[in-house]
């Protein structure tokens, strides 16, 4: 059976060149999001769902562990962003950054352990973000809901070891997608002018490491987040 990878946030952005990457590497691939996804490929199924909906991805699972009885690499890309000065940020945008960049993660993460743990092998990749180390303005609670994902790439590693699954995380500079469209040029500017490489990240950036954190040698490498573009 071909390895199993299941990507978050595949409709658009990070997620869906993820998934058609993979796709061409010879793995089956499930992707979901809100929306759809019209990528025809007998390797490729979407679900369409709310991340932070625990049961839809409680069904989710469910459906995956009955079709394929196994997932082999998880990659939580699903992920949104809002620019607010803390005195201007609103419950509502509180609750939804919270549920898809926290909860939906956690979510994930949980739910995929139980499927690996039976085949003591599991690689989990997290979406971080470099707005965590350079504590950007405006960026409060999204900064927030990522610097609680590094928290728990490494709590898991350590809970997640003894099933043979590793949990890393990634934390991409900006690069040209619809979460940075709405970011102020000039902001951009100043974020790549910090990074020791002063270029905006592209997909191929991402896809080096996650090809790094999945590899089988890779099992001794866990509770990583490797921010790129020399941002520490």
């Amino acid at each position: 059976m071909k390895n199993i990878i299941l990507i978050t946030g595949t409709s658009k952005g990070i997620g869906k060149e993820l998934a058609q990457y993979y796709l061409s590497k010879d793995y089956y691939v499930i992707g979901c999001s809100r929306g759809k996804l019209e990528l025809e490929n007998k390797n490729y199924t979407h679900y369409s769902l709310d991340v932070s909906n625990e049961n839809d991805v409680k069904q989710l699972f469910k459906e995956i562990r009955n079709k394929f009885g196994k997932v082999d690499i998880l990659i939580n890309n699903a992920g949104i962003a809002a620019m607010n000065h803390s005195l201007l940020t609103p419950l509502k945008t509180i609750n939804l950054l919270l549920n898809t960049n926290f909860i939906g993660t956690f979510l994930f993460c949980r739910e995929a352990a139980k499927l690996m743990k039976s085949k003591k092998f599991g690689r989990i990749i997290n979406f971080t973000t470099v707005a965590v180390p350079l504590k950007l303005e405006g960026e409060a609670v999204y900064a927030a809901s990522k610097s609680a994902i590094n928290t728990l790439t490494q709590i898991l590693a350590f809970e997640f070891a003894e099933f043979g699954i590793t949990v890393n995380a990634i934390g991409p500079t900006p690069i040209k997608t619809d979460l940075i469209k709405n970011v102020p040029e000039e902001k951009i500017k100043k974020i790549l002018n910090r990074q020791a490489i002063k270029r905006f990240g592209e997909f191929i950036d991402i896809i080096n490491l996650i090809d790094f954190f999945i590899k089988p040698e890779s099992n001794f490498i866990t509770g990583q987040i490797i921010y790129l573009g020399g941002i520490s």
